[in-house]
């Protein structure tokens, strides 16, 4: 899902939105259209990206802040296939009390991540402080994402993962993705030992019976600045995103978003030079590019990639950025070039 807040084991940052991309003037089917500009409220941090929400709306679930909603997750909704985006509250208005037991000092939900099996919206979080492994990886779920359906209401399902400041990893960052069976996991995981995937299972969104936890990438480098991980099936891969070095620090942030593949979910994964990403490998997707900088904490849907990226020409401002993700002959994803929405580029 997913960019999210970057805890070093020193120093952590809370990720930011970010916009790139936009609109026409009329709202068109993504298949017909050329997008100028993102407009409306992008003021959003950890972008997780919905295509297909009821009554053919877009979706963007973000980080809380500690002044709305209790500082729980924030949503915004689109109309218009992306290009204009307009606040729709927060998924609760204080952040359940088990929350604050847990991870004392906490403010606010983190890095979300939507993912939907069968009629149910199941909605992954992070809760923790900045630079600290002592984390919660919380669910909700909810049968449809418009707050005037009378059936939307966001359950509160407790715990999923939890870090100590004993662990060798940090319980944030959270994504989903199906392996070929079916089979749900959760990848998760933000500097420390790296990113982290354990097997989920449906319907109750939780753990399995099976406890392994399974290790899918490491920097090898002091602070081993990796997180933000999100997994996108193509062509019989499994194709693994996240984010590196330095985010949350406007116009000086170094933040980029980085690949590796796999035909197994659970790894080995590697790069496109071969090299395995528990060894240091990687190869860059998306990097800063004139005054849009710092790119991260991505999340993908319907061929669509959110992420959040500073805005130069803003003194370093949050934006949400949104691009088409294709694919080479060679099976590596790709971004065309300027910015995009659904396959069509911008003509600024």
């Amino acid at each position: 899902m997913r960019l999210a807040p970057l805890l070093t084991v020193t120093a952590a940052l809370l990720s930011l939105a970010a916009v790139a991309a936009a609109p026409a003037a009329i709202a068109a089917p993504p298949t017909a259209r050329t997008v100028t500009q993102l407009s409306g409220d992008l003021d959003v941090h950890d972008p997780a990206l919905v295509t297909d929400g009821p009554g053919g709306k877009w979706y963007v679930f973000a980080s809380g802040k500690p002044d709305k909603g209790g500082g729980t997750i924030d949503v915004r909704s689109s109309a218009d296939h992306g290009r204009t985006w307009t606040y729709a509250g927060t998924i609760w208005d204080t952040m359940p009390a088990w929350l604050h037991e847990t991870v004392p000092g906490a403010n606010n939900m983190w890095a979300p991540a939507v993912h939907k099996h069968g009629r149910t919206y199941y909605l992954y979080y992070a809760v923790s402080t900045i630079g600290h492994n002592d984390s919660v990886i919380g669910l909700a779920t909810n049968t449809t994402l418009d707050p005037a359906d009378p059936a939307y209401k966001w359950v509160d399902q407790g715990k999923i993962v939890r870090s100590l400041p004993a662990s060798d990893f940090n319980a944030i960052d959270p994504e989903v993705v199906e392996d070929d069976t079916g089979t749900p996991w959760l990848v998760f995981g933000s500097y420390w030992s790296g990113i982290q995937m354990v097997q989920l299972e449906w319907p109750s969104g939780k753990r399995s019976a099976d406890k392994t936890r399974h290790h899918l990438a490491d920097r090898k480098v002091s602070l081993n600045a990796v997180e933000a991980p999100s997994i996108v099936r193509h062509g019989g891969w499994y194709y693994l995103l996240t984010s590196w070095d330095r985010c949350c620090k406007g116009v000086d942030s170094t933040y980029r978003i980085v690949v590796g593949r796999s035909k197994t979910v659970t790894g080995p994964y590697v790069d496109r030079d071969g090299r395995e990403l528990m060894q240091g490998g990687g190869t860059t997707l998306l990097e800063s590019s004139g005054d849009r900088i710092g790119p991260g904490g991505e999340s993908v849907s319907g061929g669509v990639i959110a992420y959040h990226y500073y805005d130069g020409t803003a003194d370093g401002a949050p934006k949400l950025g949104l691009r088409s993700l294709t694919w080479a002959d060679d099976g590596w994803p790709k971004l065309g070039p300027g910015d995009q929405i659904a396959g069509r580029p911008t003509t600024s």
